[in-house]
């Protein structure tokens, strides 16, 4: 079912993906497709590919900038507005990641999170998710996975279909941490561990 909407999803994106490869070949050159192995569902890794943001600038110590100062003003906005995601469609029809699931991360990402990690991975990666749409970047990597946690425990057509609002909701509005979906995020992954324990 999912693939069948990538598909159809796809033919109307395909302006708005022409679009961005302009933004990006004019702003940062060329690649203009960022690619990366990641963990997808039961830790298979997969490629994932999206349209780059960021330059590699690197300071004096040889590590990479902060992601704000490796994007322009254009490339910042192509982020929010979730363009960069776009080629993920393509990720769907070939079954790798579904629309709505916890964030495909880096598989030695995925492996530092132990057990977590590996609940996270019950499930296939999503181009959104629950921690895209209670805040994002303005959470900690404990709190995203506590709210991917959450998701995985409590995954529904109903919850992704409310997800997929709350995702043109954070398009529009910006992103916003929500309090108390945070909160019954964080005690759900505290009684799971309690019971582990």
């Amino acid at each position: 079912m999912e693939s069948l909407f990538a598909a159809v999803a796809l033919v109307p994106c395909l302006p708005l993906m022409g679009l961005t490869a302009i933004v990006v070949w004019i702003n940062l050159g060329r690649p203009l497709l960022f690619t990366q192995v990641r963990a997808g569902v039961g830790m298979r890794v997969f490629t994932i590919l999206k349209f780059r943001t960021m330059t590699d600038a690197r300071g004096a110590d040889g590590e990479l900038l902060a992601d704000e100062l490796r994007q322009t003003k254009l490339t910042a906005l192509l982020r929010r507005l979730r363009f960069d995601e776009l080629p993920q469609l393509l990720s769907i029809l070939r079954g790798d990641m579904s629309l709505v699931g916890p964030r495909p991360l880096p598989l030695a990402t995925v492996a530092a999170f132990g057990e977590l990690g590996r609940l996270r991975c019950l499930v296939p990666p999503g181009m959104t998710g629950w921690a895209q749409v209670n805040g994002n970047t303005r959470l900690s990597d404990d709190q995203k996975i506590a709210l991917d946690l959450w998701y995985v425990g409590h995954a529904s057509l109903r919850l992704d279909g409310f997800i997929l609002l709350l995702t043109l909701k954070t398009i529009v509005l910006g992103e916003k941490v929500h309090r108390a979906h945070l909160k019954m995020a964080e005690e759900y992954v505290a009684r799971r561990t309690n019971l582990q324990g």
